[in-house]
């Protein structure tokens, strides 16, 4: 601020000689107050957006055997400011998921990894996305992982009675 005071007051030096003038100083604060408010409306406008490429994951009906867990959800930053993941929750401890912890570029690209414990049962849970995206509410997203993991020895019993010709 006082380099910009001094570079007010050499220009207004070479004009007082001429003009007899005195700087005034209320009028350059608004000024400046109003190039300042100019330039922080124009950041306002830099938006991070997330786009998935699918909000649900359905692992069907498996078996532990035959499936590891792991899913993946893709998505990009259609925003023109950079996308921060700040934290991504699941619902339970059967579910962990791991995420990208650096900012992704706009129209970048990044991936959260999502591994199920695979525990025989119905499959319904909820991951929840924490970032800074500006099309959702707070920036939270909800992801769905369906389905169902069913024993190995049930999965075999089940293929059998459909094999029936009576039924």
């Amino acid at each position: 601020m006082q380099k910009i005071k001094n570079l007010y007051d050499n220009l207004y030096f070479n004009l007082n000689s001429v003009f007899l003038l005195k700087p005034n100083y209320e009028i350059m604060k608004k000024i400046i107050g109003l190039l300042m408010l100019l330039l922080l409306s124009a950041t306002a406008f830099a938006q991070a957006k997330i786009e998935f490429k699918s909000d649900t994951a359905d692992y069907g009906t498996t078996t532990k055997e035959d499936d590891n867990g792991s899913r993946v959800f893709e998505f990009t930053n259609t925003g023109n400011a950079p996308l921060i993941i700040k934290e991504v929750k699941s619902t339970c401890g059967c579910t962990v998921p791991s995420w990208p912890k650096e900012p992704i570029a706009p129209g970048g690209k990044g991936k959260i990894e999502v591994k199920y414990n695979m525990n025989p049962g119905p499959i319904r849970k909820t991951i929840t996305v924490q970032s800074n995206a500006s099309n959702y509410p707070d920036g939270v997203v909800p992801l769905k992982l369906k389905g169902e993991v069913v024993k190995k020895d049930d999965a075999n019993i089940l293929k059998k009675k459909k094999g029936l010709p009576n039924q």
